[in-house]
Parts: structure tokens; C-alpha cells; sequence
């Protein structure tokens, strides 16, 4: 065989090895360079560390000196009402704020309601001064701050006066003497609105009283006028008079309003027979019926017989007749209203009405079982115990007293929108009859011996129920069941023992 030779397309460059020996000696030089420059920077960041150092020591020196130098005044570029107090101790700024003021001038303030000069205030009387002593402790804690940073960041601007710290005194004075004295103005000569009355009949209304437009005081402008007083007590000048300004309370219902709230019909009525009442007690029952005629009770709203009934006293009218006290029937001012309370009781179940509140009397009153069976009665006791219900008709309630004198009735109508509603009621259960305990005698040296007088009355103890519920076509809306639990209740007489 003839050998052949084969050659390589693929040529070998002369000059391979000396280019990599050009570049390994280039990358030496390259690191030479790059740490030449490193040994530069460390030696820039070394000078740089050492100037800071000598400027945090030098600048702590100073800082320290500043500080001691105003260890107990104020520190610089401090200011009170404009007055520059840098460098002062606590007591001389006060001072010195003090006398730029002067004494507070004990200017009269007089207020005046209908021309009529109804207090005067002195400056003393309403604590009036200026609040510089606050003030001043404020400006002394700039540069004192518990907080380092912000220490040591005011004291860098109060020494190098990069910012002015303004503080401003004021008149300052005793709130609680003012607004207790405008509150007690405000309930003094406050005149509640007095609604509209009208006779439901027919559908329409045939006669009418003119509401009239109840008065109060306008707290808020009164306030602002004391304080503007003072504000300008330091002024020059003569005492100032502020004028009290009345504002009017319009009533809920008035005679262009009145056919707006929906009142169509009368709805339900309530009635009891108050015959056999000792006249005090006939008294107690028309007065407080009457402020109950013509009570509008708004559409959604709860009706409370102790909020509109108010303070039952001699102060407030009433005379003395025979209350329920103490487990004993005594003379006590008011004596019959619990008549009124039931016959509202007795109006709002028979117009279909949810009662939210109603309690029964301790024991069963004849006056209230004259027409009805025990169990319709309603006792209220202000503020404690009330007669509660809600209007959810579909329109306002309007309530209207009748007093039959000749028959002794006592009535309230219901008048309103009726939806439909009807009231029914279950029979009356009584049980758990008892009798009352043996009377007792209580010997009184006042009476003559052998004359006895009766102070309190026997009644027979029971439970009692029934159940209301009311109704819509055919469907029962609500129902409730009222319980009585009445105690059986002593007789009561005083035996006489005086002299005869």
C-alpha cells in the first residue's frame, strides 16, 4: 500500500503564546493601578474620620458649655408675647411678662334679660388671669426635652438661632362658674310651647286654641359674649353690659300644621269612675288630667305618662288625699293621679296599643273595680315607676281629656289613623284569693278615750290576669298578658286613750 499523508485545514497561529504572556502582564499592571487607588481612598476616608472627630469633640465642647451656661434660665432665641426672655431665669420671665401686662383691671360685666339687669361678675368672681406661669415653664423646657434627639436638636437651633420659639400667654377663667350661671339662666326663664287644641268631631276640626310659642335663652351666643368680656377685660374702658337674646321654641303642633299629622278618627277611649272621691282627690284628678289633653304623641314615638306628668307635690299644685306609702294608705300630696294613669292605661289597650311599662297597685283599689274587673289598673310613682306605651299607628296621636262631673267619668280619646287594628281581651282570672288580716288598733293619747278613728282600709288579697292581644285580618299582630298580684291589706283604726 502507498501511505498518504493528511493534513490539518486548521492553522496554529505563530505568535499564540507570546498574546498570553501580553495579557497575564496587563492584568498585573491593572492591579497595581486599582491598588494604588484603594491605598488613596482609605487615606481620604482616615483625614475625613479624624475631621469628624475633632469637630464632634469641639462641637460637644461647646455644646456642654452652652448648656451649663443656661442650666437654669432660658435658653436663646426664646420669645413670650414678642418679649425676648432668653438668658432669664423661670422668676424673671414671669415677672417680667407680669409687668408687661399689668394687673388684670376688674372690669364690671352686667347681664341683662328683657331690660332687666339680672347678675353682675367681677373679674375676681370669674377667676380672670393671665396664664403666664404656664407659659413660662413651657418656654424654660425648650432644650430640656426628655427625648435626646429632640434635646439636643433645640439647642442646636436656639444657639445657632436657626429658629425663633414663640410662645403667647392668654386670659384664661373659671368655665365652670360660667356655664353653670348660664345654665341656671337658661332654666330660669325657659317657657316650654303650649301646642295647639282642637275638638275632633266628624272628621273635621270645629274648634281651636291658638298655640303659643315657647321662649329660651341662646346659650351659645351668651357664652360667646362672656368670653369676648373677657377677652377685652385689659382693655380701657367702662364695664360691660351683655344683653341675654331669647330665642323661641316652637310648639309640636300648631293650627296651620295640625291637619299634616294624619289624625283622621278616634282610635280607642279609656274611661274610669272616680265616684266616692274626697274632694281633694276630684282636684288631683282634673289637674292632672289636663296636662294631658291635647298631648300629641308622634307617629314611632314612646308615650310616658312620669315625662309629661312631672313633679307631683304641693309645689306643684296638688293637694293632699290618700296615696299607697310605705305599705300604709295615707295622706300624701297628689292622692288620685293614679286614677288618671289608669284610665290612659284603660285608652291606650283599647286602641290597640303596645304597653312597654304598666304596674299594678299593691292592693285592689275600689275606685278603680267601680266599672271594671280588678286587673285594669295602672299605678305610676315619678321618676321610678311609669305608664309606658308606643305609637306604631300610621299616623300622630292626639289625646283629649273629658271629665263628666255629673257621673264622675274620667275619660281620654284617643284620636289618630286606624290600620285596621282591633283590641281583643281575654276574661278577667282571679285566683289566690285572700281575705285581709284582722284590723289593727293603735292606741292615740290625741283622741278622747272611747273614740276610734279608721286610717286605713281592709281589702282582700288575689292574683289576677288577662290577656290582650291585638288583631289586623285576622291576623295577631302582638300580644301581651298583664299580671296583678295585689297583697290583702289591714284595716287600720286609732283608739283613742286622752282625756275625754
Amino acid at each position: 500500500m502507498t501511505g498518504k499523508t493528511i493534513q490539518s485545514d486548521t492553522e496554529v497561529p505563530e505568535n499564540t503564546h507570546k498574546s498570553f504572556f501580553e495579557r497575564l502582564f496587563s492584568l498585573i499592571n491593572e492591579n497595581v493601578r486599582f491598588a494604588d487607588v484603594g491605598k488613596n481612598v482609605l487615606k481620604a476616608l482616615f483625614l475625613l474620620l479624624v475631621a469628624l472627630c475633632i469637630f464632634s469633640i469641639v462641637f460637644l465642647l461647646v455644646e456642654v458649655s452652652y448648656s451649663y451656661k443656661h442650666q437654669t434660665t432660658i435658653f436663646d432665641n426664646v420669645f413670650i408675647d414678642n418679649a425676648n426672655v432668653e438668658g432669664k431665669t423661670k422668676n424673671q420671665a414671669l415677672q417680667s411678662i407680669t409687668a408687661a401686662h399689668g394687673i388684670t383691671p376688674q372690669k364690671n360685666l352686667y347681664i341683662v334679660y328683657n331690660d332687666e339687669q339680672i347678675a353682675t361678675f367681677t373679674a375676681e368672681q370669674l377667676q380672670i388671669r393671665r396664664n403666664t406661669a404656664e407659659i413660662v415653664d413651657r418656654a424654660y423646657l425648650i432644650g430640656r426635652s426628655t427625648n435626646l434627639p429632640s434635646m439636643y436638636l433645640e439647642q442646636i437651633e436656639s444657639m445657632l438661632k436657626l429658629r425663633r420659639f414663640d410662645f403667647y400667654t392668654q386670659l384664661t377663667y373659671n368655665e365652670e362658674v360660667v356655664s353653670d350661671f348660664v345654665q341656671e339662666i337658661a332654666d330660669s326663664y325657659k317657657r316650654p310651647p303650649q301646642n295647639a287644641l282642637f275638638t275632633f268631631e266628624n272628621g273635621r276640626v270645629t274648634s281651636f286654641k291658638k298655640e303659643v310659642m315657647g321662649t329660651s335663652i341662646d346659650q351659645d351666643q351668651l357664652l360667646k359674649d362672656i368670653h369676648r368680656y373677657i377677652e377685652n377685660v385689659e382693655q380701657d374702658g367702662p364695664d360691660i353690659t351683655i344683653t341675654v337674646h331669647p330665642i323661641e321654641i316652637a310648639p309640636e303642633v300648631t293650627l296651620s300644621s295640625i291637619n299634616n299629622l294624619g289624625i283622621e278618627e278616634s282610635i280607642g277611649v279609656g274611661k274610669s269612675d272616680y265616684s266616692h272621691s274626697i274632694a281633694s282627690r276630684i282636684y288631683n284628678i282634673k289637674l292632672a288630667a289636663s296636662k294631658f289633653d291635647g298631648v300629641i304623641v308622634p307617629q314611632g314615638a314612646e308615650f310616658s305618662f312620669d315625662d309629661i306628668i312631672g313633679d307631683i307635690s304641693a309645689n306643684t299644685g296638688y293637694q293632699q288625699a290618700y296615696v299607697i306609702q310605705n305599705g300604709r294608705t295615707v295622706l300624701g300630696d297628689g292622692g288620685g293621679v293614679c286614677q288618671v294613669s289608669t284610665t290612659m292605661f284603660r285608652a291606650a289597650i283599647n286602641s290597640g296599643l303596645r304597653i312597654t311599662e304598666r304596674n299594678a297597685h299593691a292592693y285592689r283599689v275600689s275606685y278603680y273595680e267601680n266599672d271594671s274587673d280588678p286587673g285594669y289598673d295602672a299605678t305610676i310613682f315619678t321618676p321610678t315607676v311609669d305608664l309606658r306605651f308606643v305609637n306604631d299607628t300610621p299616623a300622630a296621636i292626639l289625646i283629649q281629656e273629658e271629665i263628666d262631673e255629673v257621673n264622675h267619668l274620667l275619660s281620654f280619646v284617643f284620636y289618630g289613623k286606624s290600620d285596621g287594628r282591633k283590641p281583643e281581651f281575654s276574661d278577667v282570672v282571679v285566683w289566690d284569693v285572700v281575705a285581709p288580716p284582722e284590723p289593727l288598733y293603735q292606741d292615740d293619747p290625741n283622741l278622747p278615750t272611747g273614740q276610734v278613728k279608721q286610717i286605713d282600709y281592709a281589702a282582700w288579697g288575689s292574683k289576677a290576669s288577662f290577656d290582650y292581644k291585638v288583631v289586623r285580618g285576622g291576623e295577631i299582630i302582638f300580644g301581651q298578658t298583664f299580671f296583678s298580684n295585689y297583697r290583702p291589706w289591714q284595716a287600720v283604726f286609732l283608739r283613742g286613750t286622752g282625756p275625754v
